[in-house]
């Protein structure tokens, strides 16, 4: 089962934390974490233009940016917007 753009949103701030990431790759290794079958990695919204799991990623990410926790460093990148402490 695909999961909603809340549930999504923990796992993509996580993955934004050590720094920028391309937003395929984030999408591709949470199908994996999520374990989506082929089938439903290919699920078309009803528009037939974007697959669900890219746009709820991309909502989840799109929630996150409003909330000040990433920001949009390129097309398709991001990173969290949370500074990160260093010893």
């Amino acid at each position: 089962m695909i999961p909603d753009y809340q549930t999504l949103m923990l796992p993509v701030l996580k993955a934004a934390h050590s720094g920028e990431v391309n937003t395929r790759n984030v999408i591709d290794e949470l199908s994996k974490e999520f374990g989506l079958t082929d089938v439903e990695r290919e699920q078309l919204l009803p528009s037939g233009k974007q697959r669900v799991i890219d746009n709820r990623v991309q909502w989840a990410k799109s929630y996150l940016k409003q909330a000040g926790l990433v920001r949009y460093t390129r097309r398709r990148r991001h990173s969290s917007a949370i500074p990160t402490h260093k010893s």
